[in-house]
């Protein structure tokens, strides 16, 4: 049995942070970062049956074209995805009432729809990635047991090309979900390899007032290659959404906004058009 200090619910029996029911929570869930995103994406549900908040995780559930979805804001970084990833997983594999792990396992479907900025001049802004991989410069997984997941080799060619300093945490490379690729896959799509960052400034190469550890970072992010793989566009969120749902049995797919091009200085001149072109393909796809 999972101790009160472990499983942390509230007093309506909902999961701590998502204030969820099992029962609020469909097995496909699109996750944003953005608060105010859950809206754009639930407005195209034909009917919205659950409608929550708690902090900055709002979660709408509802039905389109007959198929039961769920949207849910996490919030920005790998620690929040922490956060919704254990979450979320309780309450499709753990019994609220016993505290017990469930005898047969459920497995969820989870789509991120996010922004992000490309570090390869050939990526245009406004155009679409889907991240094949995730390189997380982040941490998270190693809090937990995940002993062959990760791709130790391309990690220790990547530290070695940018002379990668040992004070910060050693890049992990996770693979997204193969027959979830399939399903979103189109000529529209790009793919690649997604770097997720700790932070949004110094972790991603930009700098106002404070000088950075290593100023050619992001230039010997964009000249790594191994093999035919290189790194395509930098974010927050993907690797620990891979890393977490590989090791938990569920299915994750990153789709990414491009709205900057960190390589040619650009930025979207309408970013939420673009934003909104990813939501309505993706539910395009999960119903078809």
């Amino acid at each position: 049995m999972l101790e009160a200090s472990e499983l942390i619910l509230n007093a309506d029996n909902s999961i701590y942070h998502l204030n969820l029911l099992p029962e609020d929570l469909s097995d496909t869930i699109i996750i944003v970062g953005d608060q105010n995103r859950v809206a754009q994406v639930s407005k195209h549900f034909d009917i919205i049956e659950v409608k929550k908040e708690k902090r900055e995780f709002i979660t709408h559930t509802g039905r389109l074209k007959g198929k039961r979805l769920t949207v849910l804001s996490t919030g920005i970084g790998t620690d929040n995805i922490d956060i919704v990833l254990n979450e979320l997983d309780a309450l499709a594999n753990i019994d609220f009432d016993s505290r017990k792990i469930k005898k047969e396992f459920k497995q969820l479907k989870i789509v991120r729809i996010g922004t992000s900025g490309a570090v390869q001049k050939d990526i245009p802004v406004d155009s679409y990635v889907l991240s094949d991989y995730a390189l997380g410069f982040d941490g998270v997984l190693h809090f937990y047991e995940n002993e062959g997941l990760c791709d130790d080799e391309f990690s220790k060619a990547f530290v070695e090309h940018t002379n990668w300093s040992n004070k910060k945490p050693w890049p992990y490379l996770v693979k997204c979900d193969e027959t979830l690729r399939e399903r979103l896959r189109s000529n529209r799509i790009r793919y690649g390899v997604t770097g997720t960052n700790s932070g949004f400034y110094g972790p991603q190469g930009r700098k106002l007032r404070l000088n950075l550890q290593d100023d050619t970072l992001n230039d010997k992010i964009t000249s790594f290659k191994y093999k035919d793989l290189k790194i395509t566009n930098l974010e927050m969120e993907s690797s620990a959404i891979y890393g977490l749902s590989k090791l938990l049995g569920h299915q994750a797919v990153s789709l990414n906004c491009i709205i900057a091009n960190r390589v040619l200085g650009e930025f979207s001149e309408n970013p939420r058009k673009t934003i909104n072109g990813l939501i309505k393909y993706t539910l395009d796809k999960l119903t078809e």
